[in-house]
C-alpha cells in the first residue's frame, strides 16, 4: 500500500489508518456532515478501504460551516444510508449535492474526471433506485486528449505533441510570409514613439514623450511635467524620472499641437506595447473620430514580436521590450527604460521582425 497520495492542488498527504486518524482528531467527511460542516481546504489524510475506495480525513481547524441551505430540510431529507464498509452518507436532492460540488460518477466521467473516493451523499430514482454523489475536488482528473486527432494527450494549445508541431510548422510558414512581406513604407512616415508616466492607469499622467522615424532621426524627446501628479515613488524606480528632473519641463499642453503636427503627418505610428500609450496619448485630442483615427495608424511591436517568438521559439513565454531586443541580438542605444532608448529599441527591433518594411 502506498504511503503517500498527491493531490490535484499538488499537495501530498500521508496514508493514516482510521485509529491514526482520530488519535489526531482528524474529521471524516461523514462527521463533518454531522456536525454541518464543510473542508475549507485539502484533506490532510486519507485511507484505503477494503474495497478499493478512499476514505479522505480533514483537518478540524481547516473546516467551515455549510450554508444553512445545505442542512436545514425536511427530516426526509436527513436520511442516511450504510455503504459496504459501514460509513454513512446522507441523502440529498441533486440541486443541493451540485451545490456542495458532488456529483454523480457518470457527470464526473463526462467532465473527464476518475472516481476514487466512496460516495459522499445520494438520492433515490422515483422507482426508488439510488444514485451516489462523489464529491469533484477529491476525484482525479484524466488527462485531456487532443481537439484534433483525440487519439493523445494534450501537450500545448489543446493539441497532442504531432498536432501542435503540425500546427506550429503552418503558423511559423504563415507569421514568416507576413514578416518578409514587402509593405513599401517610407521611412519618414513611420513613426515610433514611447512615453513614460506617473503610473500605468487612465488617471497617470505623462512624463515623457521620444518619437523617432523610420530613418533613426529623433523628433521629439522631451521631459513633460505632470499637471495633477506631484510624486510617483513606483514608477520613479523603473524611468528615472524623478518630479525635481520636470520641474522645469513644458507641460502636455505646451507641446500637444507639435505631437498632434507628427501623428497626423504620419502614416504608421508604431510602440512597444501601444496600448498603454494610447490610451494615455489619445487624450490630447478632442473628438472621438479624431481618436479613432489616430488609432487606426496603430501598430503593436509587442504583438509582432510575441508572434514571431510563439512560432519560433514556443517554450519561451516571456516578451518584454528587454527580452526582444536580447532575442534579436539587437543592442540598447541608451539607458534602457528611458522613453527614447525604448522608443530607438522599438524601431530596431521592428526592422529586425520586417526587413522589408520600408521602401528603400
Amino acid at each position: 500500500m502506498k504511503q503517500t497520495m498527491k493531490l490535484r492542488s499538488g499537495a501530498t498527504i500521508p496514508h493514516l489508518s482510521l485509529c491514526e486518524a482520530e488519535q489526531k482528531h482528524y474529521l471524516t467527511r461523514n462527521v463533518l456532515n454531522k456536525m454541518h460542516l464543510m473542508p475549507a481546504g485539502d484533506p490532510i489524510a486519507y485511507d484505503e478501504n477494503a474495497d478499493g475506495s478512499i476514505t479522505y480525513f480533514f483537518d478540524p481547524s481547516h473546516v467551515v460551516e455549510a450554508p444553512p441551505e445545505l442542512w436545514y430540510a425536511p427530516a426526509q431529507k436527513t436520511e442516511t444510508r450504510t455503504l459496504e464498509s459501514g460509513r454513512e452518507v446522507v441523502r440529498m436532492s441533486t440541486k443541493r449535492a451540485a451545490a456542495c460540488g458532488y456529483y454523480t460518477k457518470e457527470r464526473l466521467d463526462q467532465m473527464n474526471y476518475d472516481v476514487i473516493e466512496e460516495p459522499v451523499a445520494y438520492t433515490l430514482r422515483n422507482d426508488k433506485s439510488v444514485i451516489y454523489f462523489y464529491d469533484k475536488k477529491t476525484a482525479v482528473r484524466r488527462p485531456l486528449m487532443c481537439v484534433a486527432c483525440g487519439k493523445e494527450i494534450r501537450y500545448r494549445r489543446k493539441l497532442c505533441r504531432a498536432c501542435f508541431d503540425a500546427d506550429l510548422a503552418v503558423r511559423r510558414a504563415e507569421g514568416d510570409e507576413h514578416r518578409s512581406a514587402f509593405y513599401h513604407m517610407k521611412r519618414e512616415r513611420v513613426l515610433f514613439f514611447d512615453l513614460e508616466l506617473t503610473g500605468v492607469y487612465t488617471h497617470d499622467e505623462i512624463l515623457s514623450v521620444s518619437i523617432v522615424d523610420g530613418t533613426g532621426r529623433v523628433i521629439m524627446d522631451t521631459l513633460v511635467k505632470p499637471a495633477h501628479k506631484k510624486k510617483w515613488k513606483q514608477t520613479e524606480k523603473i524611468h528615472g524620472i524623478t518630479p525635481d528632473m520636470v520641474q522645469d519641463a513644458p507641460s502636455l499642453d505646451d507641446i500637444t499641437d507639435r505631437i498632434k503636427e507628427l501623428f497626423d503627418n504620419a502614416d504608421i505610428l508604431i510602440a512597444y506595447g501601444i496600448s498603454t500609450d494610447y490610451s494615455h496619448i489619445k487624450y490630447i485630442y478632442d473628438t472621438e473620430e479624431e481618436r479613432e483615427a489616430l488609432h487606426k495608424k496603430a501598430r503593436c511591436a509587442a504583438t509582432e514580436f510575441v508572434r514571431f517568438q510563439s512560432e519560433h521559439y514556443p517554450d519561451l513565454v516571456h516578451a518584454s521590450l528587454s527580452d526582444a531586443m536580447e532575442r534579436l541580438e539587437i543592442e540598447w542605444d541608451g539607458v534602457a527604460h528611458t522613453s527614447i532608448a525604448d522608443t530607438i529599441g522599438c524601431a530596431k527591433v521592428w526592422e529586425k521582425l520586417f526587413p522589408h518594411y520600408y521602401d528603400n
